[in-house]
């Protein structure tokens, strides 16, 4: 599916991505947080707690998804996302060992799907494709196993689609 999906009654969306990009490597998700002690504020000189992220999935993870949105816009095949966006993910996660090899499974186990989008949306503000991921007012995500779906890709990693609004007709 290379195309914004069409539906009655939403906004009109250009129907070629501004951005499309595949990113291989094992997704992680950005949320929850362990705590590793406490320290002390700067301003009230209070002890606060220190946090930090539970997953070491998530640092690597934007890294890649990152250097793949400026590779993208250094040859020219994307460009600053201005204005408001629809994002269209599909998130590829390596199939269990367990899992049936033969009929279809699906991945309704952790990660959390908005923890993806999370880590994912910070990384594409890093690479500075957008402004912020508030531009994002409409979007579609998807957990998949490899072969499992036509945007899968073959191994682990994110089927990135960014749409921007197209002209009123």
């Amino acid at each position: 599916m290379t195309t914004a999906p069409v539906l009655a009654g939403t906004y009109l969306w250009n129907p070629t991505p501004r951005l499309c990009i595949a990113v291989h490597g094992l997704p992680g998700p950005q949320g929850s947080k362990t705590a590793v002690g406490y320290g002390r504020s700067r301003k009230t000189g209070r002890a606060i707690p220190l946090m930090r992220e539970s997953s070491a999935k998530v640092k690597p993870w934007r890294e890649k998804v990152q250097d793949a949105i400026e590779q993208a816009i250094a040859r020219g095949e994307a460009q600053y996302l201005d204005g408001p966006v629809y994002a269209h993910i599909t998130f590829t996660l390596p199939k269990p060992v367990r899992a049936p090899k033969r009929r279809r499974t699906y991945p309704a186990v952790t990660p959390d799907i908005d923890k993806l989008e999370r880590s994912t949306y910070d990384a594409i503000t890093k690479a500075q494709a957008w402004k912020d991921d508030g531009a994002v007012i409409e979007n579609h995500n998807r957990k998949v196993y490899p072969g499992e779906h036509p945007d899968a890709l073959a191994q682990p990693g994110a089927v990135i689609r960014l749409y921007t609004l197209g002209e009123p007709q």
